[in-house]
């Protein structure tokens, strides 16, 4: 079976053309025009980098605050311009004073870089991290709720929860359970690394204390550009990683939220200064907008999810309304495979990027059990590269 083309919007990606890249979830991918937006700003720094920091950075910052708030329905005050999720939860994280015998729910789909940092926090301040054990295969949102509003005690003091969880794909109810945490005074910590360009999101109505989200994955921004939005009652108790002027900065007409995020030391700010080229170049590639855009790789990810499904005679592990753009399958035949440590690579993983060109993640994964598969679905993308992996499933995997 020949390789795949893509899909007609695949010429605004610099993509490697020998390559199914079913793996847009792991990292993203920037279309070629908003790569030359980095370097145009990237040039404008370096043409007087002292006039941009000291005079106009603050500026171009804000914009892209104002840009992000507009399409999260927030307040631009409550954002902070971060590097990656991972930086979110850590900010908020290790800011945070707990209590010895305080709990910290989690699921047990949560992204593991994250989970680690709880449990590093946890320790240092005594406090408990609670796993709660969702099902996957998964019956439908109402189990995630139930399970995780059974863990509440009246030693929980946070609750970090997913949109999208990272190793099973399963779009969470996270607005119902923000509105329920919240209401029994659990302040939850939404890892939206998923989220923006994927899922709809609505921070002022939502009410989350805190959440986060890459932009450089759905929204297809460049690298290093994220988000943190901290409600306003929060915000004098969380503070960045890297502690700088800010801190003593006079407050003139601003937050010391403001100060402390907005300046934390040199850094390359282009990724974040090409988020409203950004918003505005992916919204226009659809008549639809970005709600197109959302819509579309929904559709398509589940109709790769059913290809896979029914060529490895497999059912679906959750139901069609608990998907968004990315969907793990569990493999067949996989038990003998379940024990390889989650940073060794996956054999099939290598066999299908070597030997067929696609790019997609393969892995064990400790709980819930069992040797997954990832697909991805952005505008890029087209059905025939589903069925392709199939194929080669097929072949590999000897169904």
């Amino acid at each position: 079976m020949d390789q795949p083309a893509r899909s007609e919007h695949a010429p605004h990606w610099g993509l490697d053309p020998n390559c199914v890249f079913l793996n847009h979830g792991s990292f993203g991918a920037t279309p070629r025009e908003i790569i030359k937006e980095q370097r145009r700003w990237q040039d404008l720094l370096e043409h007087e980098p002292v006039h941009f920091y000291e005079d106009v950075a603050m500026g171009f910052m804000e914009q892209s605050r104002l840009a992000l708030a507009s399409m999260l329905a927030c307040d631009s005050d409550d954002l902070a311009l971060v590097e990656n999720a991972t930086t979110g939860v850590n900010t908020v994280m290790r800011s945070l004073r707990f209590n010895e015998g305080d709990e910290i729910l989690v699921p047990d789909h949560a992204y593991q870089a994250c989970r680690n940092t709880l449990d590093f926090v946890a320790e240092r301040w005594g406090a408990t991290v609670v796993t709660v054990n969702i099902p996957f295969p998964i019956s439908g949102p109402e189990v995630v709720v139930e399970r995780i509003m059974a863990a509440v005690t009246s030693r929980t003091v946070l609750a970090m929860i997913d949109t999208v969880s990272s190793p099973t794909g399963l779009l969470m109810p996270f607005e119902e359970l923000t509105t329920k945490l919240e209401a029994a005074g659990v302040s939850v910590l939404l890892d939206a690394a998923h989220g923006i360009g994927m899922v709809p999101l609505s921070l002022n109505s939502l009410g989350a204390s805190y959440t986060t989200s890459n932009c450089h994955k759905w929204l297809c921004a460049p690298k290093g550009s994220a988000f943190l939005h901290v409600r306003k009652d929060k915000q004098q108790n969380i503070h960045p990683l890297t502690i700088s002027h800010g801190m003593t900065f006079p407050l003139g007409d601003t937050t010391r939220f403001r100060h402390e995020f907005d300046w934390t030391g040199t850094r390359d700010i282009s990724a974040h200064c090409a988020l409203p080229a950004t918003i505005e170049f992916m919204a226009n590639l659809t008549e639809g907008g970005w709600n197109e855009i959302m819509r579309l790789n929904n559709e398509l990810a589940i109709k790769g999810r059913n290809i896979l499904c029914e060529a490895l005679s497999i059912e679906a592990p959750c139901p069609d309304e608990m998907i968004a753009c990315i969907a793990t399958l569990i493999l067949p035949k996989g038990g003998a495979l379940n024990g390889i440590p989650l940073h060794e690579p996956d054999p099939l993983h290598e066999i299908l990027q070597t030997k067929y060109g696609i790019q997609v993640p393969v892995w064990s994964w400790p709980s819930p059990k069992g040797r997954y598969i990832r697909i991805s679905a952005q505008l890029y993308n087209s059905e025939e590269e589903y069925r392709y992996l199939a194929h080669a499933l097929k072949q590999e995997l000897s169904i």
